[in-house]
């Protein structure tokens, strides 16, 4: 079974879905998703659903519940990337994704991350590009 590769950025896990996602596939990511986060004490993760262009009720949960096991294992969770019909269809079916941030593309996903960060996490992230200041 082909499984969705879950990458490592600072403290944060980016995870591209670039197939459409079918209901084992959808199962298994939660599953190595959660241990991720438990292997590399992730504070964040990104799941960047750009590749999908249809979600059904079963994948629709399945992302609220990933979204939901991050929480408990302190990360926060941000899907980027939704096209306008993926939306649409989510509102449709009265998923409304409880606990999920979004934001349209994966480096404001990783910037908004970066804002909500405790202090000593914001240099793990390693996000922040802000200039630097010299007094004169």
């Amino acid at each position: 079974m082909e499984r969705v590769p879950i990458l490592k950025i600072g403290s944060v896990l980016l995870v591209s879905i670039q197939v459409d996602m079918q209901d084992q596939m959808a199962l298994q990511l939660q599953e190595d998703l959660g241990q991720r986060i438990v292997d590399t004490g992730a504070k964040g993760v990104v799941i960047d659903i750009t590749g999908l262009d249809i979600v059904d009720s079963f994948v629709g949960r399945t992302l609220s519940t990933i979204a939901s096991i991050s929480r408990v294992l302190d990360a926060e969770t941000i899907v980027v990337g939704m096209r306008p019909a993926v939306a649409i269809t989510l509102v449709e079916l009265g998923l409304s994704l409880n606990g999920i941030r979004t934001a349209l593309n994966v480096e404001r996903g990783l910037e908004l991350l970066a804002r909500n960060a405790e202090p000593e996490t914001v240099d793990d992230l390693d996000l922040l590009d802000e200039p630097e200041t010299t007094s004169p």
